[in-house]
């Protein structure tokens, strides 16, 4: 039994104007990287410390551009996604520097990389990206939209 749409009703009788139904629930909410309000709201999360300026690349995109354009970046590596944002893929340096520049991205890249969410706690996401010897963790939402990047130094 559901009782989300019997407690919007209620807020909104009690005069709440912007009132909801989310009906995936507060986790999926929390995995997009939406605003919190509550005891949840001061809870350090990496959703708060991304990095938006990581270089993208379509699949059909040549290595020639990419590559062009990650030369002017601050990072060595390029995330490959659909027109709409959708993560399918990371070329790395070495990927980018020896493969033909008349390829496509979507050919050489590599496929799936792993990625968090932004409602993960900042230290533990710290501690296993410094365990680990890791520059960066790739942030996704649930539909696996990219969100940007998050580094050790900045959580």
């Amino acid at each position: 039994m559901r009782y989300e749409p019997r407690a919007a009703c209620r807020l909104a009788t009690l005069g709440f104007t912007q009132v909801y139904d989310y009906v995936p629930g507060k986790v999926d909410w929390l995995a997009r990287n939406q605003p919190v309000e509550g005891t949840d709201a001061d809870t350090p999360t990496i959703g708060r410390h991304l990095r938006h300026e990581v270089t993208t690349a379509r699949p059909d995109e040549l290595i020639a551009q990419v590559r062009a354009r990650v030369a002017r970046s601050a990072h060595r590596f390029s995330l490959v996604t659909t027109a709409d944002g959708i993560l399918l893929g990371r070329l790395r340096a070495a990927v980018l520097d020896d493969t033909d520049p008349t390829r496509a991205a979507g050919e050489v890249m590599e496929a799936g990389p792993s990625t968090l969410r932004p409602h993960e706690p900042t230290a533990a996401i710290k501690d296993r990206l410094v365990g680990k010897g890791l520059t960066y963790a790739i942030v996704a939402d649930p539909d696996g939209r990219l969100l940007g990047t998050v580094h050790p130094g900045d959580l």
